[in-house]
């Protein structure tokens, strides 16, 4: 499946860091940013969080909210969260739901070998629940000034 700009954004209800949940459609009326990110504790994931967390005061001034997802155990989470600061949500897609529904659950290659894993995405949701932007493929390096300035132009 394929999220483009100007559809509804699929609705998501996942376990979180701390123990909690978050659900998509209980955040409406405010911008959320959702980045789909392969593995906590990884370089380039460890680099994209912290990005996201340094500009996160800058979010919460326009009232958007962050939430990082990938495959890893909402325990994972907690860990990645404590060892690098993190100030946002991180949900556990163990089952890869969220991650089939976005279309970010693609097939990759490393060193010739084809496998299956999670596509370095972000999406931007406007209030009413409708995808205004899609980064798939993502660069690390900027991508988080890229889309706090794509929530101020909302």
């Amino acid at each position: 499946m394929t999220i483009e700009a100007g559809t509804p954004a699929p609705d998501f209800t996942l376990p979180t860091d701390g123990g909690g949940t978050v659900t998509l459609s209980a955040l409406r009326g405010k911008p959320v940013v959702i980045y789909f990110y392969p593995k906590d504790m990884t370089p380039g994931c460890t680099t994209e969080s912290c990005d996201f967390r340094d500009l996160q005061p800058d979010f919460s001034a326009i009232d958007a909210q962050i939430i990082g997802i990938s495959r890893d155990s909402a325990a994972s989470h907690d860990k990645f969260k404590a060892k690098h600061g993190l100030t946002f949500v991180l949900a556990a897609d163990e089952d890869g739901t969220a991650c089939e529904s976005y279309g970010t659950w693609v097939e990759k290659s490393m060193y010739g070998k084809k496998y299956m894993g999670v596509e370095r995405a972000t999406f931007l949701i406007d209030g009413a629940g409708v995808v205004r932007n899609v980064w798939r493929k993502v660069k690390v390096k900027g991508h988080a000034s890229e889309v706090l300035a794509a929530v101020k132009a909302l």
